[in-house]
């Protein structure tokens, strides 16, 4: 038989979501739940909401913004993880959830089969494409390394550049597995390109590890970030047989970061060795010419006749055209002396002549002039009227009643006023 109703205790909605929230919060205050990521959605806010399941069930997820920045993993469709948070509920519509704080990969197999997607994402915006590749300095004067500062690896490298060619190294020290250690490393590549004076060359490096342990180096953000840098890169990841993202989008992989080092500089003693060679080279090359030259000017020299009969035949040569330049000398002058006599006997019958032409041209012009005079004019009845300033009136609209002319005739000039103006 059921209890009375009266007996059970009463609870408004609100208080009995918040009741089950407390219960909720508290038995399952952090949890690790592992499952395939399924209907991803970003929202403009940031926040990511997903669902995890499994064969038989299904859990509703959420990664709030600040959260989803410091993932290790980025949540992607249809990959298996661990999500690390809390459970809650989700009053509103009766939902319980968890809030994820921590993500890793569920197993080597997940790992793979995300790489794999990736790398065909990746490959086909042309970030791996050997066009993109930057030829290595041949001798840089500056290395930039990315890499963790402790270990290893940072040693190794140190004193393989120190013992080849000494050079400056810039470090920028990055975490290089676990949390937020993609972030660093993507920072730290950017950041050497941003330098005022950047290096010559960038090495990323870390030692060997598992999948697992590499996957910052396979992560989307580090990869672009090294396929955009304007430096070239060396990727050193791991050992010869462990192969990333960054390997492909490098402009040069090397199986270890001892061999990165190798890469970076040439050594010393052997570029010194060879150098030497090339000078006996040269030197053994130019004495070959220089006794070529000697060998061929002796020729040339045993070729060519005596000074003492070139000097004494072209002296003969100097003689003969002096003679002959003498004697056309002699008959050029008296040809123009000939000439000249000529032009002096008919130079006073010109001038007489061009002086007679010349008066009789100036006397037609003066009677000519003298026909175009305005006293002729004048002389047939004209006469011009002119101001007292003698500035010439031509037009009745120049002269004002009462204004006082003069009027010049042929024999004289008169003075006159303007009684009326029309």
């Amino acid at each position: 038989m059921l209890p009375l109703a009266s007996t059970l205790p009463e609870f408004t909605v609100t208080e009995l979501s918040q009741a089950l929230k407390r219960v909720v919060e508290t038995g399952f205050s952090r949890v690790r739940v592992r499952g395939e990521i399924s209907g991803l959605k970003r929202h403009t806010s940031g926040h990511v909401y997903f669902t995890l399941k499994d064969q038989d069930a299904v859990l509703d997820a959420v990664c709030w913004r600040g959260s989803f920045q410091g993932l290790s993993v980025t949540p992607q469709e249809g990959i298996e993880v661990i999500a690390i948070g809390k459970l809650t509920t989700y009053p509103g519509r009766s939902k319980y959830q968890i809030v994820v704080e921590g993500m890793e990969l569920a197993g080597e197999g997940a790992l793979l089969k995300l790489l794999e997607e990736r790398k065909r994402k990746l490959a086909a915006e042309g970030l791996f494409d050997e066009t993109r590749k930057k030829p290595l300095p041949f001798l840089p004067q500056t290395i930039g390394i990315v890499t963790s500062p402790t270990g290893a690896v940072i040693r190794d490298m140190l004193h393989r550049i120190a013992d080849r060619f000494p050079v400056s190294v810039l470090l920028w020290p990055v975490a290089v597995q676990g949390e937020g250690a993609s972030v660093q490393i993507a920072e730290a590549v950017r950041g050497f390109n941003a330098l005022p004076i950047s290096p010559d060359l960038l090495i990323v490096a870390r030692g060997g590890g598992s999948l697992e342990d590499l996957w910052a180096f396979n992560e989307e953000n580090v990869v672009r970030a090294v396929s955009e840098s304007v430096i070239p890169v060396i990727s050193a990841v791991g050992h010869e047989t462990d192969v990333t993202l960054v390997d492909f989008a490098a402009d040069k992989r090397a199986p270890t970061p001892t061999a990165a080092a190798e890469f970076a500089v040439p050594v010393r003693t052997q570029l010194s060795h060879t150098l030497g060679q090339f000078d006996a080279h040269l030197t053994m090359h130019l004495n070959h010419m220089l006794s070529l030259y000697e060998s061929r000017l002796e020729v040339v020299r045993r070729g060519m006749p005596s000074l003492e009969s070139w000097v004494d035949e072209n002296i003969q040569r100097l003689d003969e055209l002096s003679e002959r330049l003498v004697n056309a000398s002699t008959r050029f002058i008296e040809q123009q002396t000939l000439t000249l006599d000529h032009v002096i006997n008919r130079f006073p019958s010109a001038i007489g002549y061009i002086v007679e032409r010349t008066v009789h041209r100036l006397e037609a012009l003066s009677q000519l002039l003298e026909s175009y005079s305005y006293t002729r004019i004048l002389e047939r009845g004209f006469s011009f009227v002119t101001g007292l300033d003698q500035t010439l009136i031509s037009s009745k609209l120049s002269i004002h009643t009462q204004q006082k002319v003069h009027i010049h005739f042929y024999d004289g000039t008169v003075r006159a006023q303007i009684l009326e103006s029309e």
